[in-house]
This record gives structure tokens, C-alpha cells and sequence, in this order.
């Protein structure tokens, strides 16, 4: 039967200490209301009274109806020389209406003595008093053992005599931290071990710190000492490098390590809630992470993409939908006619590897690489280069010329574009006006096109990406433009090349409408 481990989430809190991570009131609440959907356990909101955010959060938070998780408030424990029930810390924390308070404590003498200023069995007393205090209050008390690594490797004793008292104080968890994130796992995994000896593996979790690089490494190895609580945040958001990324520890746990929890039976919905993490966040999604990234399971080489389709496990160590993610298959000049024939039919297309036309298409596509083109990011511009070769592109329209002047005049810039296009045998000549060359000529194309095809209404352009990928040493390179378009529906990519920027840009333009109108 797998162990039950309770999982923590803090993005809400350490989280949001990481450079460039900032959510509203509103972002918050909702991020509390997927996680529960999720089946976290415990969801840390921040700090209580530390800014009008938090303050507003908690207030906010009081009227959620969560199904299962828990919202814990965050602090420390009470002052040197104060009563528990007299400091207002404490009382700020119980003010929150929160039923979970974890509270982190010192367990590192360097930090008491230099710290805290304080004696160390005062810091004991510190620990126990704010636990006993809060836990008759009627909240369940969380122990963060701050700094325990650097601690237990000081003074082995010590750091495990503060963890007995957060235990006498009521603590119904002692969660080890490695605050600087500087742990190796073997010294880790022994660390922990000491601790479950000591006090029952009910009793103790885990919260790591990526500065090693090892923050899932770390609590996979705490886990495996006995560890039944792990803390981490969603897509390893946090201070510095971050924290033990939960979207990796997550399925390592479920689908590796034998281990459950109550949000392993929605464990395919990983993917979506990494995805909404990081539009809430507005950061754009890291393609190579493990198991939710776009690349996870993306396959380039040709014997790869071959051996995945016949038996998947060969190159794909678990089934992608397990974590709502799916196999991709890469073209590009290392590609055979079996990967471009998966691509096709990924994309719709029933394209059969010993198809006379697929000999011109390998030739043509190797040739189109050599020359800068780059098709993992653009699906759209392979699907029309395959329809090309098979016979099945449509001509929508023929370009007869386009034209793009750029002007300043002071402090104002503006460009003009002048296209001429062929459309239903009638020579349309259409100019626009925009604060940029590529807004002028989408413009342009649009105003050409939308009377005979409507549709076009619904593009935008998503993103833009420029790459230099010749220099001569000179002004002139050889220039690699990527689009990315969307009509509400569906998202879709194209690309140009061209030793003229514009001229690249053009092409991608182009081929975004053809796409969309491809499409129907």
C-alpha cells in the first residue's frame, strides 16, 4: 500500500519572494481556490499584518469555501523576553482566522547568539511557549525549523533540542528546512533520518530551497528518509533560484516513489495548473520543464521519433498523460521520412512515409534548415510546406509587390505600407499606416484580404521573435523572424527568413494568414 504524504504548498508566500513574482488580492484567491480544487493540503497565504495585500487576502480568504485544504498564516515565534499571549505577533497571527499557524524558529546557534541576540534556552522556551500558546487557541501548529541543515551540521544536539520543544509546545509537524538551500543529498537524506528516528516519520517535513540546484532532489531524498510532509511552490517560484519546484516533485512521488496524497488522483491536471501559475504570474510557461514543459516529451531525432511511436517507453520514461502533457514530434534536418510522417499526422495530415513526394519534401526541408529556417515552433508553416509537396495548398491570393517606408518626424515615428495582392483575379492595392514596419504591413495584407475573407478579422499577432543568425561582421545578416498567431480558438506559429528583416517578417505574415485561411 503507498505512504501518504501531505502536501504543503507556500507559493503564496515564499513564492512570491522570488524576483519578479507579484499576485493581487484577487490572483491569490483564485490560486487558493485551484489548489484545493487540486487537492493540496495545506495552503500557506503569507504574512499576516505585513502589507495591505496580505491583510486584505486573509480577510478575504475567511469566506472561501475550500473542500479540503487547510490556509495556514505565516510567522515566527514570539519575541525574547515576552509572553506568548502578550505578543502581538502571535495575536496578529490568530487574527488572521486562519486554522493552520506554522511558525518558524531558530535552530542554528549561530543565529541565536548573533541573531537573535538571545540565549539558547531562551530560543527553547521561544519555540515552545508560541506553540503552546497558538495550539490552545485551537490552531494546528506547523514547526518551520529554519536554517535546520546548517544547524544540525553545527550543533547536532541543539538543532534537535528545538525540534522536541516546538513538539512539547503541541507542533503537529516539524519541517526541516534548508533555508540556504546549500545542502548535498546525502547529508540531507542523513539529516532527515536522524529526525524520524527521533520523533515518528507522522512528524516531520521537508522544505527545500533550489540554490544547488537540488531543491527536488533534496525532498525526493527527504521523502525517502521518511518524510511525510513536503513543502515546495508551483513551478518552483521563490526567493533567489526558487523553491522545490511541486510540478516536479508532485509526479516523482505519485508515479516513482510510491507514495499518494489526495491530490495524486488529479495528477493529469498538472500541466493545466503549472500553465495558469504562470499566466497569473504573467511569465511564459519554461518549455524544458520536466513532465509540464512543452519539450517534455518532445522528440527530434529520427530514430527517437520512430522507436516513441512504436513502443513509447523507449524514449519517454512515463506516460505524458498521466500529467496532462502529450508526445511532440520535432522536424528538422536531423528528420527521416517516419518523423515527418508522425509530425503530419499530429497535424492532421495522413502523410505515408513511402509517398513518392516525401523524397522532395526531405530534400526541401534539410534544404530550408541549412538556410536558417526552424520549424519546432512553427506547426503552421511545416503543415503548408506539406500540403506544397502533396498538392493541397490552396492559393488564396498571389503577392504582386509590398512596400514599407519608415519616417520620423521629431519625436514621431511612423512607417507606411503599401501592398499589392491578387485576390479572386482582381488586383487589390491597399496602404496603412503603424508605429512599426510589421503593424503597417499586417495591416496592409488585412485590409486586402478581409473583404473576401472575413476571417481574418480574428487573427492577432501573439509574438514576435527576431534572431540574427548570420553576421558578417557587417550590417548585413541573414535573419530568422518566428510569429505567433491565435484567432481565440487555437494558436499556431510561422517563419520567414531573408537577409532583410522586413522581408522575413513578411513571409511569416504571410504564411500566419495563409494558415488561418487554410483553416476554413
Amino acid at each position: 500500500m503507498a505512504t501518504a504524504v501531505k502536501i504543503y504548498d507556500t507559493t503564496l508566500r515564499d513564492g512570491t519572494q522570488g524576483e519578479g513574482i507579484s499576485f493581487s488580492v484577487t490572483d491569490k484567491l483564485l490560486i487558493a481556490q485551484k489548489l484545493d480544487a487540486f487537492g493540496v493540503d495545506y495552503i500557506e497565504g503569507g504574512f499576516p499584518g505585513s502589507n495591505p495585500r496580505d491583510i486584505t487576502f486573509f480577510q478575504e480568504a475567511k469566506n472561501l469555501k475550500l473542500k479540503h485544504a487547510r490556509l495556514a498564516a505565516f510567522g515566527s515565534t514570539r519575541r525574547a523576553g515576552a509572553k506568548a499571549d502578550e505578543d502581538a505577533q502571535l495575536r496578529t497571527l490568530l487574527d488572521s482566522g486562519m486554522p493552520v499557524m506554522t511558525i518558524v524558529g531558530k535552530t542554528w546557534t549561530l543565529h541565536v547568539t548573533e541573531i537573535l541576540r538571545t540565549t539558547l534556552e531562551e530560543n527553547l522556551a521561544m519555540i515552545e511557549d508560541s506553540a503552546r500558546y497558538l495550539v490552545a487557541q485551537g490552531r494546528e501548529v506547523i514547526y518551520d525549523a529554519e536554517h535546520y541543515f546548517d544547524g544540525y551540521k553545527s550543533d547536532p544536539d541543539y538543532a534537535l533540542r528545538t525540534l522536541a520543544a516546538a513538539l512539547r509546545g503541541g507542533a503537529s509537524n516539524l519541517t526541516l528546512c534548508d533555508t540556504n538551500g546549500g545542502t548535498l543529498v546525502d547529508e540531507f537524506k542523513d539529516i532527515v533520518a536522524r529526525a524520524v528516528q527521533e520523533f515518528g516519520a507522522d512528524q516531520v517535513g521537508v522544505h527545500c530551497h533550489n540554490d544547488g540546484g537540488l531543491g527536488v532532489a533534496l525532498t525526493l531524498a527527504g521523502v525517502g528518509a521518511g518524510a511525510t510532509l513536503v513543502q515546495g511552490t508551483m513551478n518552483g517560484y521563490g526567493e533567489r533560484v526558487g523553491n522545490a519546484n511541486m510540478a516536479t516533485v508532485l509526479p516523482n512521488l505519485f508515479l516513482k516513489m510510491d507514495r499518494t496524497s489526495r491530490c495524486a488522483a488529479n495528477l493529469a491536471q498538472l500541466r493545466d495548473l503549472s500553465l495558469f501559475f504562470d499566466e497569473l504570474a504573467n511569465l511564459r510557461p519554461d518549455p524544458k520543464a520536466p513532465f509540464v514543459g512543452q519539450s517534455a516529451f518532445a522528440h527530434k531525432g529520427g530514430l527517437h521519433a520512430n522507436a516513441a511511436q512504436k513502443v513509447a517507453r523507449s524514449y519517454e520514461h512515463i506516460d505524458p498523460a498521466l500529467v496532462g502533457n502529450r508526445t511532440r514530434v520535432l522536424v528538422s534536418d536531423m528528420a527521416g521520412r517516419s518523423s515527418l510522417a508522425l509530425k503530419a499526422k499530429e497535424l492532421g495530415l495522413e502523410l505515408d512515409e513511402k509517398r513518392p513526394e516525401m523524397k522532395g519534401l526531405i530534400e526541401e526541408l534539410k534544404e530550408r534548415e541549412f538556410r536558417g529556417y526552424e520549424y519546432e515552433a512553427a506547426d503552421a508553416s511545416f503543415r503548408l510546406l506539406v500540403e506544397k509537396h502533396l498538392g493541397q495548398r490552396r492559393a488564396f491570393f498571389e503577392v504582386e509587390s509590398y512596400r514599407v517606408m519608415v519616417e520620423r518626424h521629431g519625436a514621431d515615428l511612423w512607417s507606411e505600407a503599401t501592398v499589392k495582392l491578387r485576390v479572386a483575379g482582381e488586383l487589390v492595392h491597399t496602404v496603412a499606416e503603424d508605429a512599426g514596419p510589421v503593424g503597417a504591413l499586417d495591416k496592409a495584407l488585412r485590409l486586402a484580404l478581409e473583404k473576401t475573407y472575413p476571417q481574418i478579422r480574428s487573427v492577432t499577432l501573439r509574438d514576435f521573435k527576431v534572431r540574427i543568425l548570420e553576421n558578417t561582421g557587417n550590417t548585413s545578416a541573414r535573419t530568422r523572424v518566428l510569429i505567433e498567431s491565435g484567432d481565440g480558438a487555437r494558436i499556431w506559429g510561422t517563419v520567414g527568413v531573408s537577409d532583410n528583416i522586413i522581408d522575413a517578417s513578411w513571409e511569416a505574415l504571410r504564411e500566419s494568414v495563409e494558415f488561418k485561411l487554410s483553416q476554413g
